[in-house]
């Protein structure tokens, strides 16, 4: 079999890389005797000028013209689009008679539009793009979901049939472990982490749906209640609005912005913090919380969206809204240690489910049995 892995452009969006690295690895693995071709746009990221910048016309050219011809020229039996966002592929490949599989990672932008606002120059036109790109999942022959809530949102915002959608949760990257209490204790010293305090992680973007203020809330509660509490942010900087809650509220001192580290550091900092805090309003999967698991890193997310189905019972579920709730859980976990420890090792258990060679057999499956139905 002859598989074509449509990817993003490399370098935007780390995360896609990190899945079709993972996902590829496991397919030649698993399958050694297929072909397997990766074909991404052309880089247009690292630019001087309006015609070659990322927020310019080439973009756009690239993104919508150049490389679609490209892939349409390719041969294969399955030709898989990676990533929702590059779905409008399939305009151009529907003709072709192969198999077409789309992987939808979320539609966050529908639900909360102004994420484009804020990357975008001009954010009606990347609406309207990101609308017709994503509008291509439609002429795919399967389309997997990494979650059964990202799989009811593509029935319902892209009305495409149930049994045209199939489940395939992303894996973590088994980097990510326990790190030994040796090198904890050493790294807790190099960090400047304090016994006394209670260190909350938080991994990601600054959006709004990452519910970064209603976590600055939390930790404004934690003061006045006299319980010592400290916010590790990783990712995107603060937001105008959560700086000024910041300063307002004269948490500068609780709170340490850490940057976008790499993935060493990023092992580090799960195994060093005492709890992940991701209390998101959405997520097509949420990553991070098992990320944060697999390090045995206790956890406390939301009850909404697909963050249920992805913790399970091995983290501490809240109302992502409810600022004294998400207070309450972060006292439970620093008042009691063995609830901690359970939690740790629930997550180490948990996270075992989720592995990219469980996610590359069950897409190699669904490439077969599409085949098949071609042939």
């Amino acid at each position: 079999m002859r598989v074509v892995i449509v990817r993003r452009e490399p370098g935007v969006a780390l995360s896609m890389d990190v899945c079709a690295n993972s996902l590829v690895a496991g397919l030649k693995t698993l399958r050694p005797d297929w072909e397997i071709v990766e074909v991404a746009p052309d880089p247009w990221s690292q630019a001087e000028n309006l015609w070659q910048a990322g927020t310019g016309l080439r973009k756009y050219y690239e993104r919508l013209w150049r490389h679609p011809r490209a892939v349409k020229r390719l041969e294969g039996d399955i030709f898989h689009i990676i990533d929702h966002s590059n779905a409008h592929v399939a305009y151009w490949l529907k003709q072709k008679g192969c198999a077409i599989v789309v992987t939808c990672h979320d539609l966050v932008q529908f639900i909360y539009p102004e994420i484009l606002k804020d990357q975008a120059r001009f954010p009606a036109f990347s609406m309207a793009s990101w609308k017709y790109s994503v509008g291509g999942t439609r002429h795919a022959d399967r389309v997997i979901a990494v979650s059964s809530n990202t799989a009811k949102d593509v029935a319902q915002m892209l009305h495409i049939e149930p049994e045209r959608i199939a489940i395939v949760p992303n894996g973590v990257d088994s980097y990510f472990r326990p790190l030994p209490l040796s090198e904890i204790t050493a790294l807790q010293q190099e960090y400047g982490k304090s016994p006394e305090v209670f260190c909350l992680l938080n991994v990601g973007s600054t959006h709004q749906r990452k519910n970064i203020l209603t976590i600055l809330k939390a930790l404004a509660v934690l003061r006045d209640r006299g319980i010592l509490a400290q916010l590790w942010r990783v990712g995107d900087e603060f937001t105008k609005e959560q700086a000024n809650f910041i300063q307002t509220h004269h948490l500068e001192t609780m709170v340490t912005f850490m940057g976008k580290p790499d993935k060493d550091t990023l092992l580090k900092l799960y195994n060093v913090a005492d709890a992940l805090i991701a209390p998101s309003l959405y997520e097509g999967f949420g990553l991070t919380v098992l990320e944060a698991m697999a390090c045995g890193t206790p956890v406390i997310t939301s009850n909404v969206s697909s963050l249920p189905e992805v913790a399970g019972d091995a983290a501490i579920l809240v109302n992502p809204r409810d600022v004294t709730a998400i207070v309450e859980a972060v006292d439970r976990l620093q008042q009691d240690t063995e609830h901690r420890i359970l939690l740790s090792q629930k997550g180490l258990e948990h996270v075992q489910q989720f592995t990219w060679e469980a996610a590359a057999r069950r897409t190699a499956q669904i490439y077969e049995k599409l085949v098949q139905a071609k042939r």
